[in-house]
């Protein structure tokens, strides 16, 4: 049987400390815990945020990689190094806190840096066409407020939505909301969210395995 591998993002500016890094590692936590020689792979934006997308970067991405500058190349570089994370995962985990009615920027960055056709998508006569078919995704994600299922919650539609370009299709989203509404709404939403956490990790294999 294939080693399965996990690729956890944590896109909280406050990097372990944050409630969705909290609670995305608990799932990762029991997800391993069933995964006898699975590896796990971190990519904390908080500790080592992406560079913002700036037209001389965006312009590495253009270059024909036999014309690149070294300057070019590295950014290159770093992006096919995150694009390779992504890639040798059957598993993502993103814990996702909102920052002003949206996803982080550094989370928006790092989409940025890994959004490159003819390495995560292609273009075709039918429209894009993701290629990073065949993983599963589990985004955690917390608020102050109360948003999902509103016109204010800005993520679960873009992240649903931007993953899918990628060909990342199989997505599942736990919440846990009103954290700054006080502390008996934060300790409930907070243990909800962990039993729910708890739940999709244990699930059986069959239904978490990813498609051949």
């Amino acid at each position: 049987m294939k080693t399965r591998t996990l690729l956890q993002i944590q896109a909280s500016i406050f990097s372990d400390g944050g409630e969705s890094s909290r609670l995305a590692s608990r799932f990762v936590s029991r997800w391993k815990a069933d995964q006898p020689g699975a590896e796990v792979i971190v990519r904390d934006l908080g500790r080592e945020p992406v560079p913002h997308l700036t037209a001389e970067r965006f312009q590495s991405f253009l270059a024909k990689p036999d014309e690149r500058t070294p300057a070019q190349r590295g950014v290159s570089d770093y992006s096919d190094n995150l694009i390779a994370e992504l890639e040798r995962a059957d598993v993502i985990v993103l814990g996702l806190p909102m920052y002003n009615f949206g996803v982080p920027s550094t989370l928006k960055a790092y989409f940025d840096h890994i959004a490159r056709a003819g390495r995560t998508f292609k273009y075709t006569e039918k429209g894009p066409v993701g290629l990073l078919t065949g993983k599963k995704a589990f985004v955690f994600a917390t608020r102050g407020g109360l948003y999902a299922g509103t016109p204010l919650d800005t993520q679960t539609s873009y992240v649903r939505d931007f993953l899918r370009f990628l060909g990342i299709s199989d997505v599942e989203f736990v919440y846990a909301e009103g954290l700054a509404l006080g502390d008996a709404p934060k300790s409930a939403a907070l243990a909800k969210a962990a039993n729910d956490a708890h739940a999709l990790a244990s699930r059986p294999a069959p239904e978490i395995a990813i498609a051949a």
